[in-house]
């Protein structure tokens, strides 16, 4: 059955029974993590630890370290700041990432996927760029998810 849209979501400032009971509530079958490293300071969102949360949960697992973002983009970004030069860069890698993207895209039409990050923010995530390459092969429409509610995709369009 397809799905209608391919979700994300960063889990900064929830606990995870909090993040639990919001992808139950969203009905999420399939935690797709695109962090490079799967590991969190925040209990409980450590790769085998959230694997396991997850899996109590009924809700499937998969890390796609391709996916994150690269440690020379981010350790750039943490020295200055520059938001566009970070989106160039990981846009850039992201373009060598294709298999994983389709891959993704392949996934979030069979079951409700949801891209992972840490980042509560999805404009300030790479997850969001990972989403939106997913529609160039097929992905349905991406709806971030907050701890509260959540809001279809609009990217940025250049004005006349």
């Amino acid at each position: 059955m397809p799905t209608s849209h391919l979700f994300t979501f960063g889990y900064e400032g929830l606990d995870i029974e909090a993040f639990l009971i919001r992808l139950r509530e969203a009905q999420i079958q399939m935690i797709v993590d695109v962090r490079e490293l799967p590991l969190s300071r925040k209990k409980g969102f450590s790769k085998t630890t959230l694997r396991d949360h997850l899996a109590a949960a009924g809700i499937a697992y998969c890390h796609m370290p391709a996916l994150g973002c690269p440690r020379p983009i981010r350790n750039q970004y943490r020295a200055d700041g520059d938001w566009s030069r970070y989106t160039k860069d990981f846009l850039a890698y992201l373009q060598t990432q294709e298999n994983a993207v389709r891959e993704i895209a392949q996934h979030s039409r069979s079951a409700a996927a949801c891209l992972l990050c840490f980042e509560a923010d999805y404009s300030m995530c790479h997850r969001t760029y990972v989403a939106r390459a997913t529609q160039r092969f097929g992905a349905p429409p991406v709806k971030h998810l907050t701890a509260k509610t959540a809001f279809l995709d609009q990217p940025l369009r250049a004005a006349a």
